[in-house]
């Protein structure tokens, strides 16, 4: 799975680098910082359209994918929830098209953009929902071939339309990828999904609400406070220094999210299953080992080049944006550390440790927040990047506490019982 995934990701930096360079050389720091508050914007609402779900379908889808009544109950729950969510989020970017791009942009120029959003937002929740069923699958070739082919398709369009509209085409083909990314979903996995997902035999009830919403509930408290966070944070650095300096941090965690995706696919068709199936603290720490002996030089490696490199990498993808060096060090160490935090913290998804996740959430994205606010006085655009490394530190101590926690607990159970 991680030599298929590499490939697949391998493509996409390719593809990756060279969109971004175009975008970059076109349109500048502060165009890429306007991107950058979209691609938040689109972040945000694919976890508040899919009401936060994702990792709920791919536990169950997991669990029961021999059980095909419960199946049918946890897609007729989704099926309710997301069609609530979907009106309910359409009508409001509609509505309120206006005020939501000046929040954005500080500027109501992209009101269309907005209400373009506002159509696409159910195609967002779709691809999401039945995304979690490959990954409960564990359909890792078919999960490949649906990334890269979507992937390709949504690039181009990326570049057809930079050249003919400018920032503007970049923002309406970020707008519309998710439809292209549910068509490259449905053409690829459709007979699968019929197999699994009775469409016909769906039904307006919530027969698994209490299991999902706890999943909706952890959502929350990562991607959507994240994304609003990140939205924060560049509006911050445009006000307290430049519009460029905001899109200089842009840059810079659009480079970590090119190398990070390689681990994501590996969380979602992997780690999380097999953390489901796990039930004793020596089965779990073995596994966790092994992914750590598996992930954690790979990237060590990479990041080490990523930094000897940089001003070439600098060169390449964001030629001009030098002012970029210095935050590399952070950056990847702060990334090193939450790529083994992350890998501990689906623990908490595994066995809906609500409490747990929502406790060290909170904790990672105050401690972003306050420490970017504080540093960005004394360090300017430097002082974001270190925030992130001093929050992962953090982080990973607290997750790694409360897991021992856990498995005490669970030991005591086992001895009281």
């Amino acid at each position: 799975m991680t030599s298929l995934n590499a490939g697949v990701v391998g493509t996409r930096l390719v593809i990756a680098l060279f969109v971004q360079r175009l975008i970059a050389s076109m349109l500048g720091a502060s165009g890429v910082a306007i991107i950058g508050q979209l691609q938040s914007l689109t972040q945000l609402m694919t976890s508040v359209t899919s009401v936060g779900m994702f990792n709920g379908v791919v536990k169950y889808v997991a669990e029961f994918k021999e059980d095909k009544e419960q199946l049918q109950k946890l897609f007729s729950t989704t099926f309710v929830f997301t069609t609530t969510v979907c009106l309910l989020s359409s009508i409001s970017f509609l509505f309120f098209s206006g005020q939501i791009s000046e929040y954005l942009f500080d500027s109501t120029k992209y009101a269309y953009i907005i209400k373009i959003m506002a159509v696409v937002l159910p195609f967002i929740s779709m691809q999401r929902i039945f995304n979690g069923v490959i990954n409960g699958l564990s359909e890792y070739k078919k999960f490949a071939k649906i990334e890269l082919s979507a992937y390709l398709v949504s690039s181009a369009m990326t570049v057809i339309f930079l050249f003919q509209f400018n920032l503007d085409g970049v923002l309406l083909s970020l707008a519309i990828t998710p439809i292209i990314k549910l068509l490259a979903l449905l053409f690829i996995f459709y007979k699968t999904l019929r197999e699994y997902v009775q469409f016909k035999q769906l039904k307006f009830k919530l027969f698994m609400h209490k299991e999902l919403l706890a999943f909706t509930v952890m959502s929350f408290f990562s991607t959507v406070l994240l994304s609003f966070v990140e939205i924060d944070i560049r509006s911050m650095i445009t006000d307290k220094i430049t519009q460029d300096d905001a899109g200089i941090w842009t840059g810079m965690t659009n480079i970590s999210k090119n190398y990070m995706v390689f681990s994501n696919a590996i969380f979602t068709l992997y780690v999380l299953p097999k953390f489901a199936s796990i039930y004793n603290r020596t089965d779990f720490f073995k596994e966790l080992v092994s992914i750590y002996k598996t992930l954690l030089p790979l990237f060590g490696i990479g990041m080490i080049l990523i930094y000897i490199f940089r001003n070439y990498v600098i060169m390449l993808i964001y030629p001009d944006f030098y002012e970029m060096a210095p935050l590399f060090k952070w950056q990847l160490i702060g990334d090193f550390v939450r790529l083994a935090s992350i890998v501990l913290s689906y623990q908490f998804v595994a066995k809906r440790m609500v409490k747990s996740f929502i406790i060290t959430e909170l904790l990672s994205l105050g401690l972003f927040y306050g420490f970017a606010y504080y540093l960005t006085d004394i360090y300017g655009v430097e002082g974001v990047v270190m925030a992130h490394m001093f929050r992962t530190l953090i982080y990973i101590i607290v997750v790694f506490i409360l897991i021992l926690v856990y498995f005490k607990r669970q030991d005591k159970q086992r001895t009281t019982a």
